[in-house]
């Protein structure tokens, strides 16, 4: 009966248009913040839980960056009702991950949360059965000036020493009889200006692309029915705080408030001005009515739905999707290492006894080995507009990276790195503080990061990938995507006239030295994960400008660049020809099999193609690879397991990369190499659960490449030429397959042992 509901609930969703996925729900209150659970949308997140009878949040927002570039949390809210929350059979705290609100009730009591996708404004709405008084509180940790200590300094860009009287500033409060207008404002000087002195490019930064300075953000809580009543001092979670307390003005059966969000570079008078407009824009009921839509639409995009076997991953899927939904409209990209729902720090590690703010890597600081995981499933899963984040993140801060390379070498391209600023920049101390005198200010003098240019190069993909995908217009990334791949001609050519007579090699070839395996192959001659992405990135290229009708001049510099990239090394172990890291390399610096990249992201090897005997080969062989295998973090066994379609070993990974996290909440993996919620863990994890439900070689679409055939799924996801494949698993028989547009229904393989209905 379960399996036969199952079938008519996927197929009845299908016919429907939708696949919305269930309720996740609690039935008991929670501890403290680690067992919070996320809501949100459009740019903002809040860890919402239960405890000792209050309602807690806190309030995070994309792109509330400090002087020092800490991803600072607006603060905490505390709601308290006329009766504490109780665990009793009528508890329940409800994600309604359809429409994207959440639902805390005891029978007696509702606290209904939700924040508008369109506008960032959060509106929290409490229901009595009887009249009675309620209370809002709002606590900050910020209320004083706090200085960085010794391990604190991780949560900003000075990572690992900041300066001598280096201070988290105090917020700004400002009391009304109804409202509380809190905000924190920035100074000009910042650690940017460290950053851009440190790196010799103090002359520049009237010029360079600046977002920190006199960045004001925060937000106003405005509250009608409530009247203050005073502040109060307090120790939580060994953090001291201030609170303000807003109490009803008479007991009432219906409350609510709403926190409405700004940031602004200027004035004060500028960002009360947005705060105010948007506060007149708020009209509630049809505001909610449109997010429930927005919501509605998201879940009909795509979907992986599962039964028995593939339940717990696929939920957690689909929870961590609706995380990065959360953020579909931010304006700066979710952060690998928690994104918008960080709780306290010493619940990941019981010796980070800091503030809320903290998190491991930085808050402006965006470590594109990391990143891009997070970014890459939304081309199959069809969130487009919440791809756009990343991919203007990069434009932004290319006039910088190319100021780079002008400033240093006196050549064009734009110079990004591997953990890259938000103003385009090497994070400070990864620059290198102890640098020798004449080393090249260029460079980072760093072991794990010194070359390592190629990251940019996947982003480039993804843009390019997104206009096939979802006919996404891409113009505005074009000028990005060639500079990046002018930087590696530009490079190396000026590299190669340092160290001798000629530019390329025998074969006419550029020489990619010296380059970067990730960080693991150091001191690299033609890397083959650098070199695979060059190749792709500018066939990809060329195609959108022959597609274009580009000038005939520029699509011949692509095609002369695409003869002049390296051709990917191969070596033998034990008797069995696989891919090598690179040609040759000096050191192995950390754990990432490079040499499976051109099978993910490149795709040069995989289903459907005839090399894939040598991948798999490299997979089974390759004693890096079998060392390296693994699931924690950026780790990626999962992914390269289902591109080679292995199903077993596909299954097997992307179990373990899926199952439920530690903490209450199962998509709150971590903290692994980064932090939690680990959001490269999850980004990773999608992306293997898609490519054992779907991949193309050429025309050709395979569906179930590496799916066990005794798995129950439903799944909808998208493919290039913007085309959408639906399809039902039931008991091993497909029993249903919708492709659009129907022309592609052609170019449909299915595994030979699958049957269909």
């Amino acid at each position: 009966m379960k399996k036969l509901f199952f079938l008519v609930y996927l197929i009845g969703c299908s016919l429907l248009g939708y696949a919305l996925p269930a309720d996740f729900v609690w039935h008991k209150p929670s501890l403290n913040s680690s067992e919070s659970m996320p809501v949100g949308g459009g740019s903002i997140g809040m860890n919402v839980w239960v405890e000792n009878g209050d309602l807690l949040f806190y309030v995070n927002r994309s792109g509330h960056f400090d002087e020092n570039n800490t991803l600072l949390k607006v603060g905490r809210f505390r709601i308290q009702l006329p009766h504490k929350f109780q665990s009793n059979a009528s508890f329940t705290q409800r994600l309604v991950l359809k429409d994207g609100y959440m639902v805390v009730d005891d029978g007696s009591q509702r606290v209904t949360l939700w924040v508008d996708v369109f506008k960032p404004v959060i509106h929290v709405e409490v229901q009595l059965e009887q009249k009675g008084s309620v209370t809002c509180n709002f606590e900050s940790w910020r209320h004083h000036d706090r200085a960085i200590g010794k391990g604190e300094c991780f949560q900003s860009s000075y990572k690992f020493r900041v300066p001598k009287g280096c201070m988290t500033h105090q917020d700004q409060f400002e009391v009304k009889p109804s409202e509380l207008t809190f905000y924190h404002q920035n100074p000009d000087s910042t650690v940017f200006d460290a950053t851009a002195v440190q790196q010799k490019l103090n002359a520049y930064i009237p010029q360079m692309y600046n977002p920190l300075g006199r960045l004001i953000f925060g937000g106003k809580l405005s509250a009608p029915q409530f009247t203050f009543q005073g502040t109060y001092q307090g120790v939580y979670q060994q953090v001291d705080y201030q609170g303000w307390r807003y109490t009803a003005k008479q007991p009432l059966r219906q409350y609510s408030l709403d926190i409405v969000l700004a940031d602004v570079q200027g004035t004060v008078a500028q960002w009360k001005a947005k705060v105010q407009q948007t506060s007149k824009s708020i009209q509630a009921k049809q505001d909610f009515k449109n997010t429930i839509k927005w919501w509605n639409a998201w879940w009909n995009r795509s979907c992986i739905e599962g039964q028995g076997k593939a339940e717990e991953i696929t939920r957690n899927y689909t929870l961590f999707r609706y995380m990065l939904g959360c953020n579909a409209h931010g304006q700066w990209p979710t952060k690998f290492n928690g994104g918008l729902f960080t709780f306290e720090p010493h619940y990941v590690d019981a010796k980070s006894t800091y503030t809320p703010d903290y998190r491991r890597w930085g808050g402006g600081t965006h470590t594109a080995q990391n990143q891009r995981l997070v970014y890459w499933p939304m081309l199959k899963s069809g969130d487009y507009d919440a791809l756009k984040s990343q991919l203007d993140f990069y434009v932004r801060i290319l006039k910088n990276a190319e100021l780079r390379s002008q400033v240093y070498w006196n050549h064009e391209g734009a110079a990004f790195t591997e953990q890259i600023e938000n103003f385009g920049l090497p994070e400070h101390d990864e620059y290198g503080l102890k640098r020798p005198v004449d080393f090249d200010p260029g460079m980072e003098y760093n072991a794990w990061l010194e070359y390592t240019w190629d990251t940019v190069l996947e982003f480039c993909q993804m843009a390019l990938e997104a206009e096939s995908y979802g006919g996404m217009d891409i113009s505005a990334y074009i000028p990005w995507i060639k500079s990046s791949l002018d930087f590696f001609d530009q490079h190396y050519r000026y590299i190669a006239k340092k160290l001798g007579n000629k530019q390329v090699d025998q074969n006419g070839k550029l020489i990619i030295y010296p380059g970067s395996g990730g960080e693991t192959f150091k001191m690299a001659y033609n890397p083959s994960s650098t070199v695979a992405g060059l190749k792709v990135v500018t066939q990809s290229l060329l195609s959108y400008l022959q597609l274009h009708h580009a000038d005939s001049t520029e699509i011949k510099k692509y095609q002369a660049y695409l003869k002049q990239w390296p051709d990917i090394s191969y070596r033998e172990v034990d008797g069995h020809q696989v891919i090598a890291p690179a040609q040759v390399w000096a050191r192995v610096n950390n754990v990432e099999p490079t040499m499976l990249y051109p099978v993910y992201p490149w795709r040069l090897f995989g289903v459907g193609k005839d090399s894939l005997d040598i991948a798999i080969n490299t997979w089974k062989y390759d004693p890096y690879v079998k060392k390296f295998k693994g699931i924690v973090s950026w780790e990626q066994a999962n992914i390269w397991a289902a591109d080679l379609g292995l199903t077993e070993d596909a299954a097997y990974w992307n179990t373990e990369k899926m199952k439920n996290g530690p903490y209450r909440f199962p998509a709150f993996w971590g903290p692994g190499h980064d932090w939690t919620p680990d959001h490269n863990w999850g980004g990773s994890g999608m992306i293997g659960m898609q490519e054992m439900l779907l991949q193309e070689s050429g025309d050709k679409i395979y569906i179930f490449p590496a799916w066990p055939q005794d798995w129950n799924v439903h799944f909808k996801l998208h493919g290039s030429k913007q085309t959408t494949v639906e399809a039902t698993l039931n008991q091993g028989k497909i029993v249903e397959l919708k492709v659009y547009p129907k022309s592609r229904e052609k170019d449909i393989i299915v595994p030979p042992t699958f049957q269909r209905k």
